[in-house]
C-alpha cells in the first residue's frame, strides 16, 4: 500500500500544480486533492484489495499526499508547465530539478495504460484527465471538469460502495 500511494500521490500533485498554475483558489485546490485522494483509494481497493484501509490515513498516505501537493517537485513543475505552456516536461525537469526526476508524468501514463487495458478508464476520470493534460490532448483548465460533473456528496468512499 505504501508504494502504491507513494506513486499515485504524484498524479494528484500534478493536478494541484495545474490548479496553482491557473491561479485558482485554495478551495479549488482542495476539491482537486479530494478527488485525487478518492481515486487513489478506489484504485487501491479495486486492484490491490489486500491493502489495509488504515494505510491511507498513515503518514505515508494522506500526509504524504498533502506535503507533495503543497510543496513537492511534481506540483512545482506542473505549475510552471501551465504558466509557460511552451516548454516540455523534460525541459522543465532539467531546469528545475537539478538531476531529480519528475515521477508524476510517467506514473500518470502508466496508470492510464493500466486502466485502459483493464477497461476501467471511465471509473477514474481524474487520473485520466491528468494524463490527458500531461500529453497535451487536453488543456490544463479541463482539470476542473474532473470534479465539476462529479456527484458532490460528502467524501465517503464506503457509502459509495467503493
Amino acid at each position: 500500500g505504501v508504494q502504491i500511494y507513494g506513486s499515485l500521490k504524484n498524479i494528484v500533485a500534478l493536478a494541484a500544480g495545474f490548479v496553482d498554475g491557473l491561479g485558482l483558489d485554495s478551495n479549488t485546490k482542495a476539491a482537486v486533492i479530494r478527488m485525487g485522494v478518492e481515486e487513489m483509494r478506489k484504485f487501491t481497493k479495486i486492484f490491490y484489495p489486500e491493502v489495509l484501509r488504515s494505510t491511507m490515513w498513515d503518514s505515508c498516505g494522506i500526509a504524504d499526499v498533502l506535503t507533495t501537493c503543497y510543496g513537492g517537485r511534481n506540483r512545482r513543475v506542473a505549475e510552471r508547465f501551465v504558466q509557460e505552456r511552451t516548454r516540455s516536461w523534460n525541459e522543465l525537469e532539467a531546469e528545475m530539478l537539478g538531476g531529480q526526476k519528475l515521477q508524476g508524468v510517467l506514473t500518470a501514463a502508466e496508470v492510464f495504460e493500466f486502466l485502459s487495458s483493464n477497461g476501467k478508464l471511465h471509473d477514474f476520470p481524474f487520473f485520466s484527465q491528468v494524463h490527458q493534460i500531461c500529453t497535451g490532448s487536453e488543456e490544463p483548465e479541463s482539470i476542473i471538469g474532473a470534479f465539476m460533473n462529479e456527484d458532490l456528496k460528502p467524501f465517503n468512499i464506503e457509502a459509495r460502495g467503493v
